[in-house]
């Protein structure tokens, strides 16, 4: 009896500094956030916000970060699934590659895509001849917006196309049916709340990519490309109405991805 008394304190007093601990990290993560919205009054807010150049950053971003999780989606979903369901040797370095944008700092991955379309390379000078300059454009944010968010769709839709019951499908397969028409009938569905939970990542991702957007783009200016200017340029002050716009972005994502969507973390 004393030994399970004993096991049971132990026990409670594990959790107990694990709860100090924890509470410790995610106090750090609210107390800066708390403090980033009491640092500018709503009508400082809603004045920056009136800014024209804050409001084409917004419009930029928006349009940007849905053009790339369109991108995203539809390249990525088809390899998600072909990492799922194949059977060869190369699926390990083809994951890999797909992981490693996740890794490499997103100003490593902007002089990455430099070397491919930057103005004095071949790409870049074709596409610039063409009248579709790859930098210093939207089409510039939304290539490098894409560099470091369709990581998050193909990973966590290979997961969710992993967790679909492949009985179901093969019972699908085994009445006849072909496998496209089992993975849009039984696959996608199944694999459909996860899906959208890479989805969701992915435009969250983009609608805060900085470092990738600066180096391949910088015009036109999205919200986090803002921030960085009205800091350098003015000050934090002039800042933290953007940031708190995109905060708030932020957690309209994680409204998605706890109401339609299937958290991934959970």
């Amino acid at each position: 009896m004393s030994t399970q008394v004993y096991n049971a304190v132990r026990s409670r007093d594990w959790l107990s500094v694990a709860l100090v601990l924890g509470g410790l990290l995610v106090l750090y993560y609210l107390v800066p956030l708390a403090s980033l919205f009491l640092s500018a009054s709503p009508g400082a807010v809603a004045g920056r916000l009136a800014d024209p150049a804050v409001q084409h950053a917004a419009a930029t971003s928006l349009l940007s970060a849905s053009i790339t999780t369109v991108l995203a989606t539809a390249c990525g979903l088809p390899l998600a699934y072909w990492l799922a369901r194949a059977s060869t040797p190369l699926k390990p370095l083809v994951l890999a590659v797909v992981v490693l944008p996740l890794v490499v700092p997103p100003t490593v991955g902007g002089v990455v895509l430099l070397t491919v379309v930057g103005p004095e390379t071949f790409v870049g000078r074709t596409a610039a001849a063409a009248g579709v300059p790859l930098t210093r454009s939207l089409a510039g944010v939304v290539l490098a917006q894409t560099f470091v968010a369709s990581p998050f769709v193909v990973v966590t839709a290979k997961a969710a196309f992993e967790s679909v019951d492949r009985t179901l499908e093969h019972a699908s397969r085994s009445l006849g049916k072909s496998r496209w028409t089992t993975a849009r009938n039984v696959t996608l569905p199944l694999a459909g709340p996860g899906i959208a939970a890479g989805v969701t990542l992915a435009f969250a991702r983009s609608i805060g990519e900085f470092g990738a957007t600066m180096m391949v783009a910088y015009y036109p200016r999205t919200l986090p490309v803002e921030i960085w200017v009205s800091f350098v340029s003015t000050g934090l002050d002039a800042a933290y109405p953007v940031a708190i716009l995109l905060v708030v972005v932020a957690v309209a994502a994680l409204v998605v991805l706890n109401t339609v969507a299937a958290n991934p973390w959970r």
